[in-house]
């Protein structure tokens, strides 16, 4: 091959990956430092940094997730799905000078691409965990302040409620790439009027700290099914059509000291009434339980930041209106695996997704009008998923990562082999 047309890595060589335009990003990323910036773009000429002492913090992420179905399931190949992410946050205090202003966040989403679980497995639990609402939408358009104390934060608008309520603050569930994981226990929205990212409701949001340790958060959204996942409701703040509204609270106790824990006990309510699993009649109101735990069991005093966190899930939904009745979780998540590596993972998660016997008889007794016959499934659908987050530069992490799916047709009442599946996520800070 002549020399003129050979291929040679530099440090260049990552924007071509991205999938950028390297003649026009070049200027911005040839300075030496792009291995050790913060986000892909840098500092933009230091515009970056004195828009954000002014009072603009402009941030950007991406996600991508391919996963191939290597055995089991409905079909054997690959899908893709990303997620871009565009916010800027206006701090009302810097920008007027004012004492106590508050701040104002506003934030766009685009979801694109096609979904492993629909089309290769046929699963509940969405294998990738950022497929869903494939469209450009408004995610949120909040003010947030302290009120009366400085104990006491408030946040009002339109917003994502499971942002600030129903996940793990430490952010360890998102060391895979299940949304079984990932997030929120699934039964929350599936069966009340919960909603988590990228859907958005009219709501109020409050945290109150008693202590360094102890919080109590609470929330009023409004619930409007019609506008989740509907392109026609991107950009509509209000709702088209509200059913009622869901309440949920939570008390979170932080465990301070050598081996760091979280620990959050919550319920909510969703006051609209819906149809009963298998009647005609109506449910009035809809509720449920939740638990979620995450503990450090255990220290290196040799490496600093080298431990083992352990994590616990379990939440309950309405046994009379929610199609997914209990979720199990538990996993343990190893950081800083080698001495080398201080910013990289390894994780193991098992979870376990419990169907409503109520749905269940619902689709025995559909198979048997037809003259079906109903498998002999077992009583849930189980995941068991192993990641590897190479962090690869502070803006870039790189997830290798494999889940093993059982009793995929649980919900569907289908009988379908347990599959394997190979994924990688690829995480970008703009």
């Amino acid at each position: 091959m002549s020399s003129a047309f050979r291929f040679t890595p530099n440090r260049l060589t990552p924007c071509l990956f991205l999938g950028l335009t390297c003649g026009t990003v070049l200027p911005a990323l040839a300075d030496a430092d792009l291995f050790e910036r913060s986000t892909l773009t840098g500092d933009w000429g230091g515009l970056r940094h004195q828009l954000e002492e002014d009072g603009v913090r402009i941030t950007g992420d991406y996600s991508g997730e391919t996963a191939y179905n290597a055995h089991g399931g409905l079909h054997r190949s690959a899908r893709y799905s990303q997620n871009i992410k565009l916010g800027v946050q206006f701090d009302l205090s810097k920008l007027y000078g004012l004492d106590n202003g508050g701040k104002v966040q506003l934030t766009i989403n685009d979801r694109r691409g096609n979904s492993a679980s629909e089309d290769l497995v046929g699963n509940r639990l969405p294998i990738q965990e950022n497929y869903g609402g494939l469209y450009t939408r408004l995610t949120e358009l909040s003010y947030e302040r302290t009120l009366f104390t400085p104990a006491l934060n408030v946040k009002l608008g339109y917003m994502a409620m499971g942002n600030d309520l129903g996940g793990l603050d430490s952010g360890i569930l998102c060391n895979f790439m299940n949304a079984g994981f990932c997030g929120h226990p699934l039964n929350m929205s599936g069966g009340s009027g919960w909603a988590n990212y990228p859907n958005a409701h009219l709501g109020i949001r409050a945290k109150y700290d008693f202590s360094p340790a102890w919080q109590l958060r609470a929330a009023v959204f409004n619930v409007d099914p019609e506008s989740n996942g509907n392109p026609s409701r991107a950009w509509h703040v209000g709702p088209k059509h509200t059913t009622g509204t869901v309440v949920p609270v939570e008390l979170i106790y932080k465990h301070l000291g050598e081996l760091p824990g979280e620990y959050k006990l919550g319920y909510y309510y969703d006051s609209s009434n819906v149809k009963r699993i298998g009647s005609d009649k109506d449910v009035a109101g809809r509720g449920g339980h939740y638990l979620l735990i995450d503990q450090a069991v255990w220290n290196d005093p040799a490496s600093p930041g080298r431990s083992l966190h352990a994590f616990g899930q379990y939440s309950a939904a309405s046994s009379a209106a929610s199609p997914f009745t209990k979720w199990y979780g538990t996993g343990v998540v190893l950081y800083k695996p080698f001495a080398g590596r201080p910013r990289d993972t390894l994780s193991l998660g098992y979870g376990r997704a419990v169907p409503n016997p109520r749905s269940r008889d619902v689709l025995e007794t559909a198979a048997l009008a037809n003259d079906r016959q109903f498998p002999n499934l077992d009583s849930a659908e189980q995941l068991i998923e192993l990641s590897y987050g190479y962090q690869a530069t502070p803006w870039l992490n790189l997830r290798p990562d494999v889940q093993y799916i059982i009793e995929p047709g649980a919900f569907s009442g289908t009988d379908i082999d347990n599959a394997l599946v190979f994924g990688l996520q690829v995480k970008a800070s703009f």
